[in-house]
């Protein structure tokens, strides 16, 4: 049957199975049997077990180095006869010593398909490529010391769920979903950013670890401990689930946290090539010939706080009407009067519509940038590599999200700016902006030639800085903590969800209150007469 050695089986017929993030548990293709999380969990389980004792019963027949490195604290394993003396992480000393344990070996190990050399002529490929980074030409004179190695990860897939929030709303929102063939480090010494860029490997030739495979290659050793491998998971699925879940809520502000401890996690040796010389930093991956590489130095990213981001595009807005105003052929003083003007409603709007949301501070973060090569991964076709066109990428199944609704968890939707909603707040926006025109035509018979916009001056006075500051403090920003919630049935409907039996926040006793109890009778009764005015001059004009 079709699948790998890594694959949920089911329990019925064998066939893999797969995740349905709606029903929460894994689902046949082939006949529709489910098997539930913690029955996955016992299947790979059952695996390790076994070859375990399968990888303990063979060590015998080995005679392998253990060398730890007095710099970087790095271990690594191979062959007794291997002429290495110093840490290709570091550079500092090896000291060796025979290897007796195989229980810092993992179960499974995908095996290097490029030779060291083919890997070199890649990262070469790369440096011609980009001659103008410096770190091409640093590598170029470099790339005679790429050195392969089998690394140790933890292959995750599984069922994830998460909490997240934007950064610029309230609510938080509850989401799940399923991270497939998600590599996370367990090498200290690495720059696991680096070797993520390299990803993603193909499956299909993962395989149990067979000490054969160790013959001629280096292995490094695991390093971290259980709980700091647990913590790197976690955080490695947040940032693999993070940009489905960007895409969900639309913007890149968002905060995930991603509970990761349903996931399958199966220690593999992964095929490598690594190369570190001070500040050059380059890998290979050892399957598909995929190249990345670290800046040799750090890029800075400045994080202002919203207030000041008002105040600038303030600034960028008066200076940009003011020059349009000059270019014209406007004098000066008019020019800036209307400019400043302009720009002093655009901060009243802005600082309104933000008076609620998240305040971020001022921050600078640092962070080196990596550099990857392109095109598909290298295959052997007849003794020769053959690059696909088609680039390998991570495959993430979109979030969904759960809502308590009547008392319920059931799976939804969210819609925060889809076009019927966008339609409706624009359509609200007009009719709110131009109501005394709108009643106007109605009470002319549709006149257009008698109709007189003056008559509703001062309703525009109102409404031209109160619309903008509608549209974006109840459109833009609040939008997030008010979605459409659409619930999704297993068929993969969709319904409306509409709160039961929610009470109105406005009475007919509280309208009756503000109608008919002075004081503020009094000034409501002034405003409903001073609008119909409005209505009746715009309708019918001002007279002769």
């Amino acid at each position: 049957m079709e699948g790998t050695i890594a694959d949920v089986r089911c329990l019925s017929c064998g066939a893999p199975a797969k995740y349905d993030v709606v029903r929460q548990s894994y689902v046949c293709a082939y006949c529709g049997g489910r098997v539930e999380v913690s029955q996955a969990q016992a299947q790979k389980q059952g695996f390790r077990q076994l070859q375990q004792e399968k990888i303990r019963s063979s060590a015998d027949a080995f005679r392998l180095q253990r060398a730890n490195c007095t710099g970087c604290g790095a271990q690594l394993i191979f062959e007794e006869n291997e002429a290495q003396s110093s840490c290709a992480f570091c550079g500092r000393e090896l000291v060796r010593k025979a290897y007796a344990s195989s229980k810092e070996l993992p179960e499974m190990i995908l095996p290097f398909r490029l030779t060291e050399e083919e890997a070199r002529d890649c990262l070469r490929e790369w440096c011609r490529a980009n001659p103008r980074r410096v770190e091409a030409k640093h590598l170029t004179a470099l790339a005679d010391r790429l050195r392969g190695f089998y690394l140790p990860y933890e292959l995750v897939r599984g069922p994830v769920s998460s909490r997240v929030s934007r950064m610029d709303a309230k609510r938080v929102y509850s989401c799940g979903g399923y991270v497939d063939n998600v590599f996370v480090s367990a090498s200290r010494q690495l720059d696991n950013r680096m070797l993520d860029a390299m990803e993603p490997f193909e499956l299909e030739e993962l395989m149990p670890f067979e000490f054969a495979y160790a013959a001629g290659q280096r292995i490094k050793v695991r390093d971290v401990d259980e709980k700091e491998l647990k913590n790197r998971v976690d955080t490695e699925v947040s940032e693999d689930y993070a940009p489905v879940v960007r895409a969900a809520l639309e913007t890149q502000a968002v905060e995930v946290r991603t509970d990761a401890s349903d996931v399958l996690r199966l220690p593999v040796l992964l095929p490598v090539y690594y190369l570190r010389e001070g500040e050059v930093t380059a890998a290979v991956n050892g399957q598909t010939g995929k190249v990345s590489v670290r800046a040799e130095k750090a890029s800075h990213y400045y994080f202002l706080p919203w207030w000041l981001k008002a105040i600038l595009a303030t600034l960028i807005i008066g200076g940009a009407a003011f020059g349009a105003f000059r270019v014209f052929g406007m004098e000066p003083v008019t020019g800036l009067l209307i400019a400043g003007m302009l720009a002093f409603i655009t901060l009243i709007i802005t600082l309104c519509a933000y008076s609620d949301a998240v305040r971020p501070k001022f921050r600078v973060e640092a962070e080196r940038k990596i550099f990857t090569s392109a095109g598909g991964p290298l295959r052997r076709v007849n003794g020769s590599l053959v690059r696909d066109a088609k680039a390998l990428t991570k495959e993430v199944t979109p979030p969904v999200f759960f809502e308590t609704l009547d008392g319920a968890r059931r799976p939804v939707r969210l819609d925060f700016s889809s076009f019927k909603r966008k339609l409706l707040v624009a359509g609200l926006a007009v009719a709110a902006l131009f109501l005394p025109v709108i009643i106007a035509l109605f009470l002319n018979g549709f006149d257009f030639q008698r109709l007189t916009l003056g008559g509703s001056a001062v309703w525009f006075c109102i409404m031209v800085p109160v619309v903008p500051i509608y549209i974006l403090k109840f459109d833009v920003i609040e939008r997030y903590d008010r979605p459409w919630i659409y619930v999704l049935g297993e068929d993969g409907r969709e319904t409306r969800w509409r709160p039961r039996g929610e009470k109105p926040r406005i009475t007919a006793k509280d309208v009756l209150r503000v109608l008919f109890v002075p004081p503020l009778s009094l000034a409501i009764w002034f405003g409903i007469a001073c609008f119909c005015a409005m209505c009746y001059l715009t309708a019918f004009g001002f007279g002769d």
